[in-house]
């Protein structure tokens, strides 16, 4: 008896040991793939009872003139990279004055130098915003830019709460945010 399990402790030892030593070891794709340049992010936050998960392509401004140059004025841009930027609230919101249920959602901008507009759209899937069509639309807010001392190198998004079921997703980049406020109905 004493025998067996002398045995089975050396075998559990010897797999835990190979296994540790596998799980410490990098992967080949680890080291093979190159980083993309707009990775997939995702930002996330309870505001109230209602979770919104905002998911998007993150460029880098690395260098280049981003406003009027990348990201055309007065044009329908994904707001991201690659595919388009959507939004998914778990309860129904009030934005703007109108009623959006529950769901997921495309989100588009129209940027120009003294004002956006933010738009939902009920079409979510789709790459960049090469499909978008405006009779798609949930919801458009006319809001100011605003502008940023720091440089915000990455596109990056936030859910932010701001207290008694309200709350905005804000995007920044470069030297400029702007936010999509929102109510819990």
């Amino acid at each position: 008896m004493k025998t067996i399990l002398l045995i089975c402790v050396a075998t559990l030892f010897g797999t835990l040991t190979y296994a540790q030593h596998e799980h410490n070891q990098p992967s080949q794709t680890d080291t093979s793939k190159p980083k993309p340049k707009s990775p997939r992010q995702s930002a996330m936050a309870m505001v109230g009872d209602n979770h919104v998960h905002v998911d998007y392509g993150s460029p880098s401004v690395r260098g280049r003139q981003i406003w009027n140059g990348l990201v055309a004025y007065d044009q329908v841009w994904a707001t991201g990279a690659h595919k388009a930027t959507w939004i998914d609230f778990s309860q129904d919101v009030v934005i703007n004055g109108k009623l959006v249920p529950k769901g997921k959602y495309g989100f588009f901008t129209i940027p120009g130098p003294k004002e956006w507009t933010l738009i939902l759209s009920k079409d979510w899937d789709m790459h960049l915003a090469d499909d978008y069509q405006p009779a798609q639309d949930m919801v458009r807010v006319q809001v100011k830019p605003e502008p940023q001392d720091d440089l915000t190198e990455s596109l990056t998004y936030a859910v932010v709460p701001e207290g008694k079921g309200k709350g905005k997703v804000r995007m920044s980049w470069e030297k400029v945010s702007v936010s999509l406020p929102f109510q819990n109905k």
